[in-house]
């Protein structure tokens, strides 16, 4: 726990493998302080990313409460931390952070079959946040917020090409009625159009300055939805009509945030959306040799993709999910990866920018979850609290309160 010297003026809370205890409860302590508009101070690269807080009983307290470990330190030892971290030969950074995020989560008001990696660290974390949906977005409730989560939603109207195996089951006819039904509230004729309107507001929003995380299908469907926008790729199982003739080659790839001249998954028996997904084409990848490797970035030079990649271990565990990972060859050059499963050549976790905003994709479901499948039983984070794969999300939420500093080049 380190000393409790009556000098003691700063609060570290360690985030190494050997040090922490729950690291995942420690962004909640963070992002707490920020809400009493407190700054914190995230050591890039320093013991696993850790955290400078201001000293005081009532903080102490809560990481007691919390079970976050924590370590009292003086002025002096701060400012030498400090100063080693600022030293040009340590690849290290403190990056001051300064406010809490506003944070909204698009998912269903209704509770589907299968849980969100997102909603469930964010509740063990104790961190806030709202949910919102089509007619938040639509009118253009997403203002308030500065990070905006999206759910594992098909933004192309085929309702998660779940028609092949569950169009049969009572939740998949249930889902499409409620889909079609709020479409019709909302004034459209199709699912597939709204749901086109909510991407493109979606876009605007980021491209204004939001911070957007998408994992999942989320994130290659809310590409397609950009990239079909004013073009109809849906079978007459999904919107009454037959799609357009010959619409790959309709596609805009000029309006998509991450993913260019990809290939539609035409069968609509076929559950994949698209080329994009890399699930299918993971023959070589066993589950015992399934990880991911973080890149490894300047944290001086880079801040940006050094903080999103913060954590204990270089290497991840792999996790499945509709869309895994990332065909690199369809990646836009703009656009960072950030961790790759090397034996598939693979990218699992991208970073781009849009407008004065940005994004992250995340590929697969669930981080303790290998194959998750619907009905599964959702994960009890309890289990799970020092979490590298959940970490990479919590880094996410954290981002957009860094103090913006101008671009050195």
């Amino acid at each position: 726990m380190g000393s409790w010297s009556s000098f003691a003026s700063n609060i570290l809370i360690p985030m190494d493998a050997e040090s922490q205890k729950n690291h995942l409860k420690a962004y909640g302590i963070t992002f707490w302080v920020l809400t009493k508009q407190q700054k914190v101070q995230w050591l890039l690269n320093y013991r696993g990313g850790a955290f400078l807080l201001p000293d005081g009983e009532s903080i102490r307290k809560e990481c007691q409460i919390r079970g976050v470990s924590f370590e009292v330190i003086s002025d002096a030892q701060a400012l030498s931390i400090l100063e080693g971290i600022s030293s040009p030969s340590q690849n290290q950074e403190a990056v001051i952070l300064e406010k809490a995020p506003r944070i909204a989560v698009y998912s269903p008001k209704d509770n589907p079959p299968w849980d969100d990696a997102v909603t469930m660290v964010l509740s063990y974390a104790e961190i806030p946040y709202d949910k919102v949906y089509d007619e938040e977005v639509l009118e253009d409730k997403l203002v308030l917020y500065d990070w905006l989560h999206l759910h594992h939603e098909d933004f192309t109207g085929q309702y998660g090409k779940f028609y092949g195996a569950y169009r049969a089951t009572p939740w998949y006819i249930e889902g499409k009625r409620n889909a079609e039904a709020m479409a019709a509230k909302l004034g459209y004729s199709k699912v597939s159009e709204q749901k086109r309107d909510v991407a493109l507001k979606i876009r605007n929003y980021v491209i204004g300055g939001g911070f957007m995380f998408a994992m999942c299908s989320a994130t290659d469907s809310f590409d397609i939805a950009l990239a079909a926008a004013g073009v109809d790729i849906c079978e007459p199982m999904f919107d009454g009509d037959p799609s357009d003739a010959n619409y790959q080659n309709k596609l805009d790839f000029e309006s998509t945030f991450a993913f260019t001249n990809f290939t539609l998954e035409r069968n609509p028996l076929q559950y994949e959306f698209s080329s994009i997904d890399m699930t299918n084409k993971r023959s070589r990848v066993p589950k015992e040799s399934d990880y991911f490797s973080l890149m490894d970035f300047s944290a001086k030079w880079d801040p940006i993709p050094t903080m999103l990649c913060q954590n204990h271990t270089a290497l991840v565990k792999g996790f499945m999910g509709q869309t895994t990972a990332f065909t690199r060859e369809e990646i836009k050059p703009t656009v960072l990866v950030l961790a790759e499963n090397k034996i598939n050549g693979e990218a699992r976790y991208i970073h781009g920018i849009k407008g004065k905003g940005f994004f992250t994709f995340y590929g697969g479901h669930d981080p303790e979850d290998y194959q998750h499948r619907v009905g599964d039983p959702k994960t009890e984070l309890e289990l799970h609290p020092t979490s590298p794969g959940y970490r990479l999300i919590l880094n996410n939420v954290l981002f957009p309160a860094a103090r913006k500093k101008k671009q050195k080049t």
